[in-house]
């Protein structure tokens, strides 16, 4: 098949002449869609709003049932002849498939009819079958109820025996003393004699009841004993097959890069520190986008990725809002096919805050507070050096101790405590821990809310695979309360003003208690995890109140948003 005849390239149905093409390719971790993607993606989403030739439940119509919200991609390309088209793409399956019409496939089908993994998949199904039959036969089932009840009923009879020989050793040495008084020496030596027999007797009959009642029980685990030998080699069993089986899938996704290079998944991962590919990882659509363009001579010239659907309950995504490549699955693989392209600056790795001033609200021996700019880190990060902790050590030479006591998100403003001395950044951090510190921060979102106040409480965890990004669990996340009130709403422009309250100190909390769904479901207008970027987040820290690490005074300090 040509490029002009590929049935994945599609040429854009509205009139680009007026765009201009983008100098170099999207870095895929942070950016902006470029227009023509734009185009594309708004061209995909007519095309998924119209489609009847396949059913997948988003959560956009009324079936409550098994909604996955889904995440796609296009890839503005351009081919030999030098036309300009996309192509399209989806993460994992769609529809329960790999493959629909005009759509790029996956980089290995492992779901093909001749592809070994069914035949694998079948044995380790069958040793799964087998093992859940095992484990509730009836066999099985009475062996375990059997030794339990032997092992319940000989160790009740082991602590009885057990008894027995301290109630007759309490009453020998209860005929010691009465002996002592009443008899002379030769019967006091005959008695003695005798209760040093029954003592002996007594821990002869104890030890063998033991030693009968433990064979007892020995013989009831034994029988059990076999069914579970028989299950661990069948577990041992499929946990090798399933291993070898997920070894040869790595080997089978050979990712194509810019220079003409292939490159495994195992590969890939090798160097990485999971090892081990994550579950999904190349699966996802850009990867997919650009491996399609590689192998059929396309030459990339912007990607964009878009979420369809209904948010998951865990993370923040927005019907048709765009997002950057994962981090965890897809950058390793991203970084080897982009070798050979022209991309974009990484923007995270510039310092933006460079002309941006610290204000000091207060200053004293102990202690400042003071005004962050957005935009500056708190503390040094891996390649940006420039933070409140460097730019206070310059100002404060003499200060001692660690100086920062808790952190602000660098696209953050607003207030901060700085402990001059390591006795008062003790104090203050004590302060913190006990929750003693009350602070409180504005925000403008994304949204006109309708209640006036409220509370939210939903746990917080990091996204293992998409640092720094935070999720929501139930399960493993940390508790997070925060409460709100309205400040004002700004009609004409579909944003509101809000009061955010932290009771508790975790990593995004006011960014993910606003965006998600059973949050306030709106986000803060800047946002450029769980929104939209803009000149800048708008969340800024205005009142921090505490106890003065030395006079112990109560202090209330405020500064007003720009926003």
């Amino acid at each position: 098949m040509t490029e002009t005849q590929n049935a994945c390239f599609i040429p854009f149905a509205s009139d680009i002449s007026m765009f201009t093409l983008a100098p170099k390719f999207t870095f895929p971790f942070y950016y902006q869609p470029d227009p023509l993607c734009i185009l594309a993606a708004e061209e995909v989403q007519r095309h998924l709003s119209k489609q009847q030739s396949w059913y997948h439940n988003f959560g956009l119509a009324d079936d409550p049932n098994n909604i996955i919200g889904k995440m796609f991609g296009v890839l503005v390309v351009k081919d030999k002849q030098g036309r300009l088209g996309y192509l399209r793409g989806f993460s994992g399956k769609l529809a329960d498939q790999n493959h629909l019409p005009a759509f790029v496939p996956p980089v290995f089908d492992m779901l093909a009819q001749d592809s070994f993994f069914h035949e694998k998949q079948r044995i380790i199904n069958q040793l799964t079958k087998e093992l859940e039959s095992l484990a509730t036969s009836e066999g099985f089932l009475n062996a375990q109820a059997h030794a339990a009840q032997v092992q319940s009923e000989c160790n009740a009879q082991i602590e009885q025996a057990r008894q027995h020989v301290i109630s007759h050793r309490a009453q020998r040495k209860a005929q010691r003393k009465t002996a002592q008084r009443e008899l002379d020496s030769p019967q006091l030596a005959a008695l003695q004699q005798a209760l040093a027999k029954q003592s002996v007797e007594d821990k002869l009959t104890f030890n063998q009841t033991k030693v009968q009642l433990n064979s007892k029980m020995q013989e009831a685990n034994n029988a059990f004993a076999e069914f579970e030998t028989h299950i661990t080699r069948l577990k041992e069993q499929r946990k090798t097959l399933s291993a070898q089986l997920q070894q040869r899938l790595f080997e089978q996704y050979q990712f194509l890069n810019a220079k003409g290079e292939h490159k495994s998944l195992a590969s890939i991962f090798s160097d990485t520190v999971m090892r081990t590919p994550p579950a999904g990882a190349g699966e996802c659509a850009a990867p997919k986008l650009l491996h399609y363009a590689f192998v059929h001579k396309f030459t990339p010239i912007a990607m964009a990725e878009f979420w369809w659907g209904a948010s998951p309950k865990s993370q923040v995504r927005r019907h048709k809002q765009f997002y950057p490549a994962c981090i965890g699955k897809c950058q390793p693989i991203l970084n080897h096919m982009l070798q050979g392209l022209s991309v974009e600056d990484n923007q995270l790795l510039q310092n933006t805050a460079d002309n941006k001033q610290i204000d000091i609200v207060y200053q004293d021996d102990e202690m400042l507070i003071i005004n962050k700019p957005a935009q500056l880190l708190s503390v040094p990060g891996k390649h940006i050096q420039d933070s409140v902790y460097t730019r206070i050590k310059n100002l404060f030479p003499q200060a001692t101790g660690s100086l920062i006591v808790h952190r602000l998100d660098m696209s953050t403003s607003g207030l901060m405590v700085i402990a001059l001395s390591a006795a008062s950044h003790k104090a203050l951090q004590k302060q913190f821990i006990s929750r003693q510190v009350e602070k409180s921060y504005v925000a403008l979102i994304d949204g006109l809310l309708e209640k006036q106040q409220g509370t939210i409480t939903l746990p917080l965890a990091g996204d293992f695979y998409d640092r720094p990004r935070q999720c929501v669990c139930e399960k493993t996340g940390k508790p997070a309360h925060t409460t709100w009130q309205v400040i004002e709403r700004r009609s004409s422009q579909q944003q509101t003003k809000v009061l955010l309250q932290p009771k508790t100190g975790r990593t995004h909390q006011l960014r993910v208690h606003c965006a998600h769904e059973r949050g306030l479901n709106m986000p803060i207008i800047g946002d450029d995890l769980y929104g939209n970027r803009d000149s800048r987040l708008h969340l800024h820290a205005q009142s921090l109140s505490l106890f003065h690490p030395v006079s112990n005074t109560w202090l209330t300090f405020h500064r007003d948003a720009e926003f």
